[in-house]
């Protein structure tokens, strides 16, 4: 059999489909490759999900939003005015994206309006902020993502 350019044209095409159909083959058959997106109970995971939303939605829609700053103390959160701080139940959660094990919570409790998160609990980088809280039966959800 005579190689010219058509034959070589031919064995590679062969070789590249060979090649698809390998990779195809294991990355549906193997167990290690498996990378499903949708979980058991998808349909709770999205009800909990648009409660979360809600959340957001009502945290939005205050007069004043609940605003953050760095201080010698630490971090200050000060929550609208139009809310009584007497009223509010709910918990904090600081996540740190590069170190789970600097993750904390604890259970919001404010002084007037303020809530301070002490400059001991916070190392200096990247926090993310959640507060869960409700006020006269109305969930709300504030997220913030923070430099300290």
């Amino acid at each position: 059999m005579k190689w010219n350019w058509g034959t070589g044209l031919v064995v590679a095409m062969a070789a590249f489909i060979g090649f698809i159909l390998y990779m195809v083959i294991t990355m549906s058959t193997n167990k290690k490759y498996s990378h499903d997106l949708v979980t058991e109970s998808y349909y709770a995971k999205e009800m909990a999900y648009q409660t979360e939303i809600d959340a957001e939605t009502n945290t939005n829609n205050l007069k004043e939003n609940i605003e953050g700053k760095k201080t010698k103390e630490g971090w200050l959160l000060s929550f609208p005015s139009e809310l009584e701080a007497s009223k509010i139940i709910g918990k904090v959660f600081l996540y740190r994206p590069s170190n789970q094990q600097l993750d904390f919570d604890f259970p919001l409790v404010l002084s007037g309006s303020n809530l301070l998160i002490p400059d001991k609990q916070l190392v200096d980088g990247r926090w993310n902020i959640t507060i869960e809280f409700e006020y006269d039966s109305t969930s709300y959800l504030y997220k913030k993502s923070i430099v300290y």
